[in-house]
């Protein structure tokens, strides 16, 4: 009787679920949000061989995408790009929200649900978007960071897959919150664990795999439009 009385979890994934950027996107903001455009132009010649090997890798395998790509963070100012991806969120990344994803949000805290945002993305970068859709957790991953500067390595292994069903576990453990009751929202297939491991999963503008799986098992499938 008291587990009925239990609020669920509704787990989030961010990027292409709740906004159509991925973390390429964000470090490409980053990195060239001030800089003059003919500067910016010869930045992005220079980024593109690295663009073709990144897909690749990330086919062959995303946590170590996600371990190789963040590398590129190393030796950047941890404080400066914090307080940047706050300039970020409010110039690029709110308007890659989902009108339908802030829909869905408000009606899961509107009865009362918790809303947590699982992500592979960095959590500096989320943050922001946490507090405008009034979350109530972020479990992301962090860089380490030495005299004030980002390494490049992340603190724990990438939330990507098997750790981020595990992290979605652990935390709802914490809350003494059985899963069966929880949902969870995600585009990839790469978060199958993850969505099999709640009672209430739903696929986000899914891929064509996670399409044909949630097909398959009669999961809820929700198209949401960009913002126009």
């Amino acid at each position: 009787m008291e587990s009925l009385q239990k609020k669920p979890i509704a787990f989030f994934d961010v990027d292409g679920t709740l906004v159509s950027t991925t973390i390429v996107h964000a470090y490409i903001w980053l990195q060239t949000s001030s800089l003059p455009r003919i500067i910016r132009f010869f930045w992005f010649i220079g980024f593109l061989p690295k663009v073709v090997f990144y897909l690749i890798l990330d086919r062959i395998s995303r946590p170590q995408f996600n371990r190789v790509f963040y590398r590129n963070y190393r030796g950047k100012d941890a404080t400066a790009l914090k307080a940047l991806a706050v300039d970020m969120f409010a110039s690029y990344l709110r308007q890659k929200i989902f009108p339908e994803a802030i829909s869905q949000i408000e009606e899961h805290k509107a009865q009362g649900d918790q809303v947590v945002l699982l992500t592979g993305s960095l959590n500096f970068i989320v943050q922001p978007i946490a507090e405008f859709l009034g979350a109530d957790s972020v479990i992301a991953p962090e860089l380490k960071e030495q005299d004030g500067i980002f390494t490049g390595r992340l603190t724990t292994e990438p939330l990507i897959g098997e750790q981020k069903a595990i992290a979605m576990k652990k935390f709802a453990e914490q809350e003494d919150i059985p899963l069966d009751i929880c949902y969870a929202y995600s585009d990839s297939k790469s978060d199958l664990e993850m969505l099999e491991s709640v009672g209430n999963p739903i696929a986000v503008n899914p891929s064509k795999g996670l399409r044909d799986h949630a097909l398959e098992s009669g999961w809820e499938i929700h198209e949401w439009m960009k913002a126009s």
